[in-house]
């Protein structure tokens, strides 16, 4: 059980006044975002905050990256919405529920080494564009209820607290680190606002965030294929939206911390997490890049932080609403814009002109994705996929073939580079068939066969060679290449000979 289950990260010292306080305000912070997403996705705000309570308390105890913070996000939000209004709110947690199921499935098939496959321009573009997404979200705060911006003293008021926030979380942590920065700004704050009776506005201008603890609800809904295919689609993009956002958070946690999550862990924590969301009127949820900043920020490193940050949440919503409704949304602005320009990777601006253009345009790319059209998911597929095709585009130039002759009078091919769909062309264009001796050899020692296109290009190649009654001796072809041609015996008609004083490629190193 010790393998699986760690509470406190026995292994390494916990500073438990660091977590708790740490905890506490990455609780504060998820209240008005919470609330937030449950608008945007047409919900009441306790479906909201339940949902932020269940998703880091169980990804807090259960997860596989320590200190990373899950909730309700506005990417599930955008998500559910269309469903929430079509169909209500007993079909959006019927639909929370099976993304859960899809992603502890997920989990058990050892699906998260697949974020291996993602570059680092895409995450670069990913981070960028998340962080442009945290800010743009702030402005918000600076418009009235009309949507028209706030002008005269209410303008300088808000702008002027949310500045005396950012400049406290600056500075604090040049002078001392005892407290978190971010926690003693949001206390200031609201000190300051309710010493001197300044109007401004706050959490509970947003909405009441009294209720008790989440009910237990199974949804009432049809349990009909109708229903099924009705909510499969939903459940189906918010698991892959839900891991991507999660597993690519995880990996900017073990750059920060230089520690290694388990990404498999975390996504069956994170399904177990909505499969209980769902069942407990949550809206369901993943991991959150800037609540998991705000506490990794503070000096959080273990699961107590979450556990706390969730509880703390909790005895908001029961015991505490009162209270915290009257928080200056001033503070919790400041905070997280000062989250978004810690989350923006400033370094790879400086590499612009280090880096590859083929890079450059894929993190551009992921960036503007992301902050426009707020897709976290499509935005990291289009950047893999265009990355992918670069990476193939780049490599299929670099086939090359050497030639000599031997004292024989036998024409040697020595080719490098790898050699599949997308240099296949260029390698056909290496021979000289018609004008090649009798004997012809292909060297494939620093060169690879991948795929069946290959094969396909060796088939055609030795076919040309054999219509003008020439041979031809494929040799170093690695045991994989030499299995690939021996399964394709119904494609090829193989004519190879292999030098048994040659080893291949492969057994030299």
């Amino acid at each position: 059980m010790k393998k699986y289950f760690n509470l406190f990260d026995l292994k390494q010292k916990v500073d438990y006044k660091t977590e708790i306080l740490s905890g506490l305000t990455v609780a504060l912070a998820l209240v008005p975002e919470a609330v937030a997403f449950a608008f945007i996705a047409g919900l009441s705000p306790l479906t909201g905050l339940y949902a932020a309570f269940m998703m880091g308390l169980v990804t807090s105890i259960f997860g596989g990256r320590p200190g990373m913070i899950s909730g309700a996000t506005g990417a599930v939000a955008v998500i559910i919405v269309a469903l929430a209004k079509s169909h209500g709110v007993e079909y959006v947690f019927a639909t929370v529920i099976l993304a859960g199921i899809i992603q502890v499935t997920a989990g058990f098939l050892r699906l998260g080494k697949l974020m291996r496959l993602v570059p680092h321009p895409v995450i670069f573009g990913f981070v960028n564009g998340l962080a442009i997404i945290i800010f743009m979200s702030q402005l918000d705060q600076f418009k009235d209820a009309s949507g028209a911006w706030l002008t005269g003293n209410t303008l300088y008021v808000l702008l002027g607290l949310v500045l005396l926030t950012m400049f406290i979380i600056w500075a604090m942590p040049k002078f001392t680190k005892v407290v978190p920065a971010s926690l003693t700004a949001i206390l200031v704050i609201f000190g300051i606002v309710t010493y001197f009776g300044i109007d401004t506005k706050t959490v509970g201008d947003m909405a009441s965030i009294q209720g008790g603890f989440p009910p237990f609800h199974l949804p009432s809904v049809p349990f009909t294929f109708e229903t099924l295919i009705i909510i499969f689609p939903y459940a189906g993009i918010m698991a892959g939206v839900g891991l991507i956002e999660s597993l690519l958070t995880l990996n900017i946690i073990d750059e920060i911390t230089e520690t290694r999550g388990r990404g498999n862990k975390e996504a069956v924590a994170q399904g177990a997490a909505n499969i209980l969301s769902g069942m407990f009127s949550g809206m369901g949820g993943c991991a959150m890049i800037g609540q998991s900043l705000i506490n990794i920020s503070s000096g959080a490193r273990a699961r107590l932080s979450g556990i706390v940050a969730s509880v703390m949440l909790l005895v908001f919503i029961m015991f505490g609403s009162g209270l915290i409704e009257r928080l200056p949304m001033a503070a919790l602005t400041g905070l997280m814009i000062m989250v978004a320009i810690g989350t923006f990777e400033w370094a790879s601006l400086r590499t612009f002109n280090k880096m590859p253009k083929s890079d450059v345009f894929v993190m551009v790319l992921v960036t503007l994705v992301t902050a426009l059209l707020h897709n976290l998911a499509l935005a990291v597929v289009v950047g893999v996929i265009i990355a992918a095709l670069v990476f193939a585009w780049d490599n299929a130039k670099r086939i090359r073939a050497r030639k000599r002759f031997d004292e024989d009078g036998t024409k040697h091919y020595e080719i490098y580079g790898p050699l599949f769909f997308g240099s296949v062309a260029a390698f056909n264009e290496k021979f000289d068939v018609l004008n090649d001796p009798s004997e012809v050899v292909i060297d494939f020692e620093e060169s690879r066969v991948v795929d069946m296109s290959a094969i396909e290009a060796l088939n055609k190649i030795t076919e040309r060679y054999q219509k003008v009654g020439k041979k031809v001796h494929l040799k170093h072809l690695s045991p994989d290449c030499r299995r690939l041609l021996a399964n394709a015996e119904a494609l090829i008609d193989v004519n190879v000979v292999e030098d048994p004083n040659y080893k291949v490629a492969v057994d030299m190193v």
